[in-house]
């Protein structure tokens, strides 16, 4: 009886468990707008404000939102718009076109993608049209035919706005600015980017059409409230499933947030960015470690989360080099010390390295020139050093100047932990008048 009542409180565990990661993996890879905004309360005022003049009072606008990556733009505007649809004379009566710059990577893609988001595809009356510029000037014929009073207001959404700016000639940005300016179609045009220079890439007529309002998002909250988001980020909602595991979990992240180890892990989060991306990374790992086994996340699992955030990519992947790469990357380090990071060709490279192989012949295996220009080559794909121009079909290879994508703490950090290497080498490192 007792071995049957067991396996049904692991059953029951492994559903929680599951529903758990489902609802807070949710939360973390996708910017929910039924989260909770963090710090930006004046300026999502500002923004329902502004989208409710156009919404329902006909009024056109337009407007940047400016902020670093991960500062929560995007999450900004979805709230907002989540709060403007819920009024009940805007709902029926409002159309939103979302553009991304990465996607929509030249005015004639983003122009079908506008028509397929308003949908007005391309059949109108039996004529089918499919040039850029039947499709501008229908587009643009539609739009201005309305007027304040009669016609659907239209919210363009344009993410990665900077990315516009680089199209040719700024045909749609000059398009929707002037719509935006005019008495037609009431339209909001707001850009999503994180450039702060970004009226400096708009084009003088493309620049005298915007509205230059600008609303700057910069991560204001202090540690105590960093806290306070880890703690909503993590906990469970009230209408969860099963109250009693809800109550466990919720008092484990109130306990974690009161733990030291934790806290001091969090501060350094905290100091090396504000970005709530960040945190739910973090976050995302610790979570990878429940199980029906291991329950709730621990301080531990934050550590070692943490340990994974920060880990050195590059570092990593000298650690997997043959000892001729290293030889050849502590080469270039010395080159670099020698010749103030200037420039160093694959000649330069080898000469440094027979110069060590001369002096420890005894513990180096001398190889063969084209064995280490082919180790030379494998350094360049792994993207440890790179060639400071573009490669010419008659130029020769060994005197192609390249430049070290690692610095000398990478070196020195990766030197310490790599496996077996010979002690020559370890001190060659360290030496900084090898080249005499």
């Amino acid at each position: 009886m007792s071995s049957r009542k067991a396996k049904s409180n692991n059953l029951i565990d492994a559903e929680c468990l599951s529903q758990v990661q489902r609802i807070l993996r949710e939360r973390f890879c996708h910017q929910s707008p039924h989260g909770s905004l963090f710090g930006v309360q004046v300026q999502y005022k500002h923004v329902v404000e502004l989208l409710k003049r156009t919404a329902i009072h006909g009024e056109s606008n337009s407007v940047l939102i400016i902020g670093p990556r991960g500062s929560g733009k995007t999450m900004l505007i979805n709230h907002a718009l989540k709060e403007v649809m819920e009024v009940e004379e805007v709902s029926e009566n409002i159309l939103q076109v979302h553009l991304n710059g990465l996607l929509q990577i030249n005015d004639k893609i983003a122009l079908k993608e506008i028509t397929r988001q308003l949908n007005l595809e391309n059949v109108v009356e039996d004529k089918v049209f499919g040039s850029f510029a039947e499709n501008l000037s229908f587009l643009l014929e539609a739009l201005k035919k309305g007027d304040r009073t009669s016609s659907c207001p239209v919210i363009f959404v344009l993410d990665e706005f900077d990315l516009f700016a680089h199209h040719k000639n700024q045909t749609l940005l000059y398009n929707l600015f002037d719509i935006s300016q005019s008495a037609q179609t009431p339209v909001a045009v707001i850009g999503l980017t994180c450039r702060l220079d970004i009226l400096e890439l708009l084009e003088k007529r493309v620049k005298s059409r915007f509205s230059h309002r600008q609303i700057h998002l910069m991560n204001s909250f202090g540690f105590p409230q960093y806290i306070k988001i880890f703690k909503e980020q993590l906990s469970l909602p009230a209408e969860f499933s099963n109250k009693i595991f809800a109550e466990k979990w919720n008092h484990q992240v109130q306990c974690l947030s009161e733990d030291g180890s934790v806290r001091e892990v969090l501060q350094k989060h905290f100091n090396a960015s504000k970005s709530l991306r960040s945190l739910h990374m973090l976050l995302m790992l610790a979570l990878n470690r429940v199980t029906s086994s291991h329950p709730f996340i621990t301080a531990a699992d934050l550590m070692e989360a943490n340990q994974l955030c920060s880990m050195d990519s590059k570092a990593n992947i000298v650690h997997g080099l043959s000892v001729l790469e290293i030889c050849l990357i502590i080469a270039m380090k010395h080159l670099n010390d020698v010749y103030e990071e200037e420039p160093f060709n694959f000649q330069m490279v080898y000469n440094e390295f027979q110069k060590f192989v001369q002096r420890k012949a005894h513990s180096v295996y001398n190889f063969e020139k084209p064995v280490v220009m082919k180790a030379f080559e494998h350094l360049q794909q792994l993207e440890l050093i790179r060639p400071l121009e573009r490669t010419s079909v008659n130029a020769q290879r060994e005197y192609q100047l390249m430049k070290l994508l690692l610095d000398n703490t990478q070196i020195m950090n990766a030197l310490q932990k790599y496996p077996n290497c010979p002690t020559d080498v370890r001190q060659w490192a360290t030496s900084s008048l090898s080249w005499l």
